[in-house]
Parts: structure tokens; C-alpha cells; sequence
């Protein structure tokens, strides 16, 4: 469930298809984010599942199955 709303963040955040996204995926080598756009997909993380991931946390995000475990480690 995290990553499939986590799917529709970065792609809608990134305009990028659904299909782009795996959990290898690397948000800058990948799909081209810059610093600002992994800024506003943790963001809308956070919102969208009421958590906060620590910026040093947030810091170790590399791919989308790093974002779809820090939202795992702040919800549980």
C-alpha cells in the first residue's frame, strides 16, 4: 500500500509514469529529480501519511524503496 501511494506522489510530483517507478527506482539518476523535487515528494509523504521523517533520514533517500522504508519506520 505505501508504495502505490508512493507511486502517485513522485508521479505527480515528477510527471512521470506509474510504470517508471519500481523500488530501484533512483530518484536523481532515474527519474531526473533535482534536491527540490525529493524535498516536495517527502513532504507530501509526510502529509499524506501523517508521519515526519528525520532529516537525516530523509538525507539516506536514494531510491523509492529507501522512501517507502523510512515511511514504514515512522508509522510503526
Amino acid at each position: 500500500m505505501e508504495f502505490e501511494k508512493m507511486q502517485q506522489i513522485i508521479a505527480d510530483v515528477l510527471s512521470v509514469d506509474l510504470d517508471e517507478i519500481k523500488p530501484e527506482t533512483t530518484f536523481k539518476d532515474d527519474l531526473g529529480a533535482d534536491s527540490l523535487d525529493v524535498f516536495q515528494i517527502i513532504m507530501a509523504v509526510e502529509e499524506e501519511f501523517n508521519i515526519e521523517i528525520p532529516t537525516e533520514e530523509a538525507e539516506k533517500i536514494v531510491t523509492v524503496g529507501d522512501a517507502v522504508e523510512a515511511i514504514r519506520n515512522a508509522v510503526s
